[in-house]
């Protein structure tokens, strides 16, 4: 008998118990593979505590939630399937528009993840961290009965709250820009379905942007390379057709409510299993069997649209909006996440301002070098307390960078609660030198409840301050003092303002924040238009 059949007789013949801690170091894709290999194996790797291991190293909810959530699934292996399709997405997305900042933080829902766009806003009465945050929500994406995903947008028109069916396209592994797109069919059960004619007749004797643009054949990606107003213009089509009444069972809880009371709790997730249930048969009624071309109202399902030969045929080279739309029988909304090539200044991306888009900030488990790493909130003021409400409220996103030899840690602004922008999104709030000692001294012993106030280390560099525009700024000698309670305070030298910051966990403040509504479905996702006043204060005007 050789060596290689006895060492496998021998690996077979192991216990499940060890078993599952030579294979927890695998990943799913690798579990998979190695239930191929023999049917002991693939019994094995089907078992409830292997891919409930592999759901919990994930580490994107906790223990029991995930117990919770297999209860809506056929198995934990189709809810790892879920898990490891949507990681990428988790964290912090941004838009350089409007200057007050536009910050949607994706996190987990209840068998999904929920787009939260944090509203700016002032800091209410009861302080950062017991205070509700208002937020509205961007867009969700649910996990079915065997791990697949279904992707709403949200938004509001006329004071009617509407979810607007799509697909959930590849998500790469390191993606960094989110894109909402309008894309072809290649099948008939991919969505909900609309009729183009009526946009054909819109666009019959308009002469589209994109007929200036002379060009080869579009091969991948058509949507992206038609000009900016055509695009907003077929989204905005589209969206009218897909749309959906929320019901009002569905226009209720997106994720759990942070609960002591466990028969409070279990009513929430009663709540919340209705609702994904719900819209899920939406999803579904949508995938019904309906020819668009022999029907001449109203299609059953409004999420997709289907082309017919009325389009009047486009010149030869010309890329317009007629040639996209010929291009394939069926178009519906889509979400695809991307990894892009992205230049930055100040770390600060560079962003395509006509697409519907979202741009990603790296979260990084923050380690010895870069510990302050990661999203901080805060306000202008010594002191985060009930005493002091009204203030705006900053959040900032600190990162590293090298400059000359030197580490320096850049606080980006992403969001501020005035009512019109003091400064440019994405402005660096500060720079510091993390190698340079600060040799000025903290000038409180105490804040202004009286609790007595220590600095654990401090930095020398600069603050904002004046200057034109985002790419020249002034700047004034400041000094960045970190405290022993982990509030990071930056203090300008000549003007003695201060900024004071502390980190921020956004998962659990939007759970126990302010649902308010939504702008409509476009500009709900990325606001194209640049604007310097707070375009989310007027909800009821929408």
């Amino acid at each position: 008998m050789s060596s290689d059949l006895c060492g496998s007789r021998l690996f077979l013949a192991l216990p499940d118990d060890i078993l599952t801690i030579i294979t927890s170091s695998l990943s799913p894709g690798d579990l998979c593979n190695l239930g191929l290999t023999c049917p002991r194996l693939d019994s094995f790797m089907s078992s409830h505590e292997v891919w409930l291991f592999q759901c919990d190293k994930l580490g994107l909810v906790p223990y029991t939630t995930l117990i919770e959530w297999r209860k809506g699934v056929f198995s934990y292996k189709a809810l790892c399937r879920f898990l490891v399709n949507i990681q990428p997405l988790i964290g912090t997305w941004v838009h350089q528009n409007p200057e007050l900042g536009n910050v949607v933080y994706v996190m987990p829902g209840f068998l999904s993840v929920v787009g939260c766009r944090i509203i700016p806003q002032k800091i209410g009465p009861l302080g950062l961290e017991d205070g509700p945050i208002l937020w509205t929500p961007v867009f969700e994406i649910l996990c079915n009965h065997v791990g697949s995903t279904s992707f709403f947008l949200h938004g509001r028109e006329r004071g009617v709250d509407y979810v607007y069916p799509g697909l959930l396209k590849s998500v790469d592994r390191d993606c960094n820009v989110l894109l909402l797109k309008v894309e072809h069919r290649h099948q008939r059960d991919e969505g909900k379905l609309a009729d183009l004619k009526n946009f054909a007749h819109e666009t019959d004797n308009e002469v589209s942007s994109s007929q200036r643009i002379v060009g080869q054949k579009w091969t991948e990606k058509p949507f992206i390379h038609l000009c900016s107003g055509d695009r907003q213009k077929l989204l905005g089509f589209v969206t009218s057709q897909v749309r959906d009444i929320v019901p009002d069972a569905a226009n209720v809880l997106l994720f759990p409510r942070p609960r002591i009371d466990a028969v409070d709790s279990e009513q929430d997730f009663i709540v919340l299993h209705e609702r994904r249930l719900l819209l899920l048969q939406m999803y579904e009624r949508g995938n019904m069997n309906h020819d668009l071309k022999s029907n001449e109202g109203s299609p059953l399902n409004p999420t997709e649209l289907g082309c017919t030969s009325e389009y009047p045929a486009s010149r030869a080279g010309d890329a317009t909006l007629h040639e996209f739309l010929q291009s394939g029988d069926w178009v519906g909304l889509s979400l695809q996440a991307e990894t892009k090539e992205l230049y930055s200044f100040n770390l600060w991306p560079y962003m395509y301002e006509s697409l519907s888009a979202l741009y990603k900030f790296p979260i990084r488990t923050p380690e010895a070098c870069d510990e302050y790493a990661g999203l901080w909130g805060g306000t202008i003021g010594l002191s985060l307390s009930a005493a002091k409400p009204g203030k705006a409220l900053f959040l900032i996103f600190i990162s590293y960078q090298e400059s000359e030899g030197q580490q320096q840690m850049i606080a980006n602004k992403i969001l501020e609660g005035n009512s019109r922008a003091s400064r440019p999104n994405g402005s660096a709030m500060f720079v510091v030198n993390i190698d340079e000692p600060s040799m000025n001294i903290f000038p409180w012993d105490t804040d202004k409840q009286s609790n007595p106030i220590s600095v654990k280390q401090s930095f020398k560099g600069e603050g904002i301050s004046g200057g034109y525009g985002f790419r020249y700024p002034s700047s004034k000698p400041g000094s960045l003092f970190v405290l022993e309670n982990g509030m990071l305070v930056f203090r300008w030298k000549e003007s003695r303002n201060v900024l004071t910051l502390q980190r921020l966990d956004l998962a659990d403040l939007l759970k126990k924040g302010e649902r308010v509504p939504s702008l409509p479905p476009i500009s709900n996702f990325a606001y194209l238009t640049r604007e310097y006043r707070n375009v989310y204060s007027g909800f009821s005007d929408y």
